[in-house]
């Protein structure tokens, strides 16, 4: 316990420390919010990686996925090394540099005002970030929790709101800046210890091949074939060890909730805001891939096993079992020292995450509904309405403003944490689902093509969120939180494309001004 303890103090005062130091950066909106879009691809990289995946990925997805899809389960991580975290580079990289640093966005739904002149899109698109991460973050504070009441015998609830204050401090101190050089140091201990950790379980197991038989030897349990989702209904004995699993078409159904998700969630396309430039890209899609590719696939990979573990508890009256507790119950076994190093790795992830997620809430309220008419803040200052030094208090002033809002934001997912009402994974289908399918059609292409209109963007938004949200009142009986976020993402783009046919087109001298960004490179 010593060692836990030790070990886990010096990781949380260097993240204070970082606070500090960034903190003189992060007196300007561009500072706090964006790195004063100067941040380089390795800082870069590892923020999108970092926030990416966090406790959600290790304790929740991993060990439910693992459990009911096997080895194939693996096919996630490679998903996200690949739609996840590559070709979200490669597609969105560049263009979405280019196009939100000349149009003078900071957000997200200050893209969508701003790409399709629209202050209502702005506002309403704020109010679906702010509403729609906060399950996200409760599934976050969830996870680290669980791991460190396994690791420490400390009552969940105080670990979850030692947690919220500890993002708190370090994000209100230093913004973007001190998140990005957080994750890069979280990124390293997240690295080795994901291959750390895996290669010791699976040397308990026997070795590799020794698991991978025993995992051939597995068949589902009676709880298992009790699951009206029919996941086993035309299982065949080895389906656990096998590439693609007892159902490869939810595998599929999985893969592009976590893969494709993240091209439209606010927290993670920012990072593309705040990168240096076209050079820096090109370097970061290479390390964000490595990074998602060790991690995200170390993370299934590991949780893959967990039939050769102990049955997790099975609640009778839900039906369910208690997936989050399927991987802390792979580690328990583990020496204390590699105990510190899951909680460090867990942590890591988790607080990455967290503060990716409340530095974008607060200032999408803030820049976004609060302080959202830019137009006459540059005029004041063209016109000279304003001198240098009260523009300045006005700056200081919207920060101050993201400062109060992250402890807000903070409370209320913390409030849902202590309460949890689903699984980790089902509060984050929720919100992956509602924020991908309402964000990511419009987003890409409005960064590609110049036809889309604003009846699609609005079209969309009800899509995306209406199915998430009528599923959800229906007792997800329409269809599972999981495939209901991947149907939500990928039916957003036919109905983007087939509303934009149909209705009137935007200023043609608008779209051409706004698409002007692309000719100069």
């Amino acid at each position: 316990m010593l060692i836990k303890i030790i070990v886990t103090v010096i990781f949380l005062a260097i993240m204070i420390g970082v606070g500090l130091y960034s903190r003189k950066q992060a007196n300007s909106v561009d500072g706090f919010v964006l790195g004063g879009r100067a941040v380089g691809p390795w800082l870069t990289a590892f923020a999108f990686g970092t926030s990416y995946f966090s406790a959600v990925v290790f304790v929740g997805y991993a060990g439910q996925f693992g459990w009911k899809y096997g080895l194939s389960a693996s096919w996630i991580g490679i998903g996200n090394a690949i739609i996840g975290s590559l070709f979200a580079w490669m597609v969105l990289g560049k263009r979405t540099k280019l196009m939100t640093q000349h149009i003078q966005s900071r957000t997200m739904p200050d893209f969508f005002g701003m790409r399709y002149n629209s202050e209502k899109l702005r506002i309403v698109a704020s109010v679906i970030a702010f509403v729609f991460l906060i399950p996200y973050t409760a599934g976050v504070y969830v996870g680290i929790s669980k791991l460190f009441e396994m690791g420490y015998g400390i009552d969940y609830s105080y670990c979850a709101i030692f947690m919220a204050c500890l993002t708190a401090v370090y994000v209100i101190l230093g913004g973007y800046k001190a998140t990005a050089i957080n994750d890069f140091i979280q990124g390293i201990i997240m690295l080795f210890g994901i291959v750390i950790i895996t290669a010791v379980i699976l040397n308990h197991q026997g070795g590799l091949m020794e698991a991978i038989n025993k995992m051939s030897e597995q068949v589902p349990t009676a709880h298992d074939m009790a699951d009206k989702s029919g996941l086993y209904a035309n299982f065949q004995p080895g389906d656990f060890a096998s590439w693609f699993g007892p159902n490869p078409l939810s595998l599929l159904g999985v893969v592009v909730l976590t893969s494709l998700g993240t091209w439209g969630l606010p927290q993670m396309v920012g990072k593309f805001y705040s990168i240096t430039d076209e050079a820096a890209i090109k370097r970061g899609t290479i390390i964000s891939t490595i990074f998602a590719l060790v991690v995200a696939g170390g993370c299934y990979f590991l949780g893959s096993f967990g039939r050769l573990f102990p049955e997790p508890a099975f609640n009778a009256e839900k039906g369910k079992y208690a997936f989050d507790s399927i991987v802390p119950s792979m580690l328990e076994t583990l020496p204390d020292l590699l105990i510190a190093v899951v909680v460090l790795l867990v942590l890591s992830a988790s607080m990455s995450t967290l503060a990716s997620l409340v530095l974008t809430s607060s200032s999408t309220m803030t820049l976004d509904i609060i302080y959202r008419d830019k137009k006459a803040d540059a005029a004041e200052v063209r016109d000279g309405a304003i001198n240098d030094e009260v523009a300045e208090k006005k700056e200081k002033r919207k920060v101050t403003v993201m400062r109060v809002l992250i402890i807000f934001f903070i409370v209320i997912s913390l409030m849902i944490a202590l309460n949890p009402p689903q699984f980790i994974a089902q509060l984050m289908g929720i919100s992956w689902g509602a924020l991908a399918g309402a964000f990511l059609a419009p987003f890409m292409l409005g960064l590609y093509w110049k036809g889309v209109t604003v009846p699609s963007v609005w079209a969309c938004f009800i899509w995306g969120v209406g199915l998430t949200v009528v599923n959800m009142m229906l007792g997800n009986s329409l269809l599972n939180p999981i495939d209901c976020g991947a149907v939500a993402m990928l039916g957003g783009f036919v109905v983007v494309f087939v509303v934009s046919l149909l209705t009137k087109k935007m200023d043609s001298q608008l779209v051409e001004q706004i698409f002007n960004c692309y000719k100069k490179n």
